[in-house]
């Protein structure tokens, strides 16, 4: 005997209508077929019932309908007895069976298949709701490591509102999520100039904030190394030197950034671009224009070099610098016109606060969005 084979319990009084079924149903090869005479007698391991109506005691029904796939018999289809199983819950019954015990074989298995399923059904919920557990308490980690590393992320940036050798910084920075691929720093160097660094590393999440770790790491020992000499020469070869630490690491990540020094005694801006968009913006009493210049990614190419460009900076300027997250929040059919109403909300905007209202930003944003405003020199 297969060990796959069903066993099947007809229930019945002993006599003729019990014994036809039996003769009938026993050459089906599909279940191995006992024999019963009432519920009570049927044996501990059983996978189906064929029992009946008139068995039955009405009571009886709800478990037994819950306990094994049930198919019952009944002489007449006005038995008390066939109405007392149906409203238990048994969907299939044959009337008079005698003559149709292939339709009774069917329907038995066919109770058989839909219990497996029930079954089969039940245990995968209960895997899924398991999952489930695991999944939210890998969500709920993740989550509070997520948070952990944004303070620590917050922690590795400057002080807003700061004054540096008659430069004032500040900035704004909102990530999407829990950590911002943005990366932003300003820092004095003696007592003549002021060096920032501004990014927008590619990607979202953990990956790219782990980036501006390095970059924080690398910004603050290069600051470190620089002798204040050739300040004009300093942000090409800060960016070369970027580009070669972010290829070196492998792990598939770049930046567009902008690299600058502002001589504080000759009022000069040096400053390299990395495929920056939107370009650095300075504002000035005489109006607002996009600072020139062009340079790819870093972390892309090997062995690029980087052309270094130079401003003159008025008495009084405002240097902004913007990640383009601020993109999803302009109007505009294209590019240009996106950045032709940048350049109109930074002529309109006293400080970021001003900008901020102006652009109506939400705290649900589709990117990170970054801002950063280096002003002077008769600013405060």
């Amino acid at each position: 005997m297969p060990v796959n084979v069903d066993r099947i319990a007809l229930v019945d009084k002993p006599g003729a209508r019990r014994d036809a079924l039996y003769q009938a149903l026993s050459a089906c090869d599909r279940f191995v077929l006992l024999v019963a005479d009432n519920i009570e007698a049927l044996p501990e391991v059983l996978d189906g019932l064929i029992v009946h109506a008139d068995i039955v005691p009405v009571s009886c029904w709800a478990s037994l309908v819950k306990r094994l796939p049930t198919v019952v018999v009944s002489q007449t289809r006005d038995s008390r007895d066939l109405l007392a199983a149906v409203e238990a819950g048994i969907l299939d019954y044959v009337v008079d069976p005698v003559g149709q015990e292939e339709l009774l074989m069917h329907l038995m298995l066919r109770a058989l298949d839909y219990r497996r399923l029930q079954v089969s059904t039940l245990r995968d919920r209960d895997r899924l709701e398991q999952l489930n557990e695991q999944l939210q308490t890998h969500l709920c980690t993740l989550r509070t490591d997520l948070q952990a590393g944004g303070q620590i992320q917050r922690r590795l940036q400057p002080m807003p509102c700061t004054r540096l050798n008659g430069i004032e910084g500040d900035y704004w920075m909102a990530p999407s999520l829990y950590l911002s691929g943005d990366f932003l720093d300003y820092q004095a160097h003696g007592d003549r100039h002021v060096l920032f660094c501004f990014a927008d590393v590619a990607g979202h999440g953990a990956s790219s904030a782990f980036v501006t770790v390095l970059l924080k790491a690398l910004f603050q020992r290069w600051l470190s190394r620089w002798n204040a000499r050739l300040p004009e020469n300093l942000p090409a070869r800060w960016l070369a030197r970027l580009n070669r630490e972010l290829l070196d690491t492998g792990i598939g990540k770049h930046a567009a950034i902008v690299v600058g020094v502002i001589d504080c005694h000759t009022r000069m801006l040096h400053y390299s671009l990395g495929a920056q968009m939107p370009m650095p913006i300075l504002a000035t009493r005489g109006g607002v224009r996009q600072l020139k210049g062009e340079g790819p990614a870093v972390g892309l190419f090997p062995d690029v070099e980087y052309p270094t460009y130079h401003c003159e900076l008025p008495e009084d300027f405002r240097l902004w610098l913007c990640s383009d997250g601020v993109f999803d929040c302009l109007p505009g059919n294209n590019l240009e016109e996106r950045l032709s109403a940048l350049c109109e909300h930074i002529g309109n905007a006293q400080s970021i606060s001003d900008l901020k209202s102006s652009l109506a930003l939400s705290d649900a944003l589709p990117d990170d969005i970054t801002f950063l405003t280096l002003s002077g020199f008769n600013d405060g």
